[in-house]
């Protein structure tokens, strides 16, 4: 995936990824769910400084159920989710998957927060699935 880009709808983000990503993990928590509109997301994780990103994101920043901030940058423009940064993981950063111009080598390696997996969607069991997070380690 070194080299690939991505961006936002409306092309006001642009981002270059300066490395492979480190985990591929669906996340199927509540919050990624409202974020994205959808059953769960597919996040690439990276440290930020592997990242180029060009235009402005917006921020808002939501919590863990720990009370952890999590901050969840996307377009202001048209609103695409681009990235989650979570304070737990200082300088570490999620690109939201559908935001690669090709998509084709996105690979999931686990799957978290699979207690809050929508109730029609059964996680895929050959994945490593935590029912929370993932422990870190």
């Amino acid at each position: 995936m070194k080299g690939q880009e991505g961006g936002c709808l409306c092309g006001k983000i642009r981002y270059t990824l300066n490395a492979e990503p480190l985990a591929t993990a669906l996340c199927h928590c509540t919050n990624c769910q409202r974020q994205g509109g959808a059953a769960f997301s597919v996040n690439l994780l990276f440290a930020a400084t592997q990242v180029e990103i060009t235009g402005a994101l917006t921020e808002f920043v939501d919590h863990s159920d720990k009370g952890d901030p999590v901050g969840r940058k996307f377009c202001g423009n048209c609103g695409s989710p681009i990235l989650s940064a979570l304070s737990t993981m200082p300088g570490m950063i999620a690109i939201k998957a559908g935001t690669l111009d090709d998509t084709s080598q996105v690979k999931p390696q686990l799957q978290v927060w699979c207690a809050s997996a929508q109730s029609w969607f059964t996680p895929d069991p050959a994945l490593p699935g935590f029912p929370k997070d993932a422990p870190r380690g």
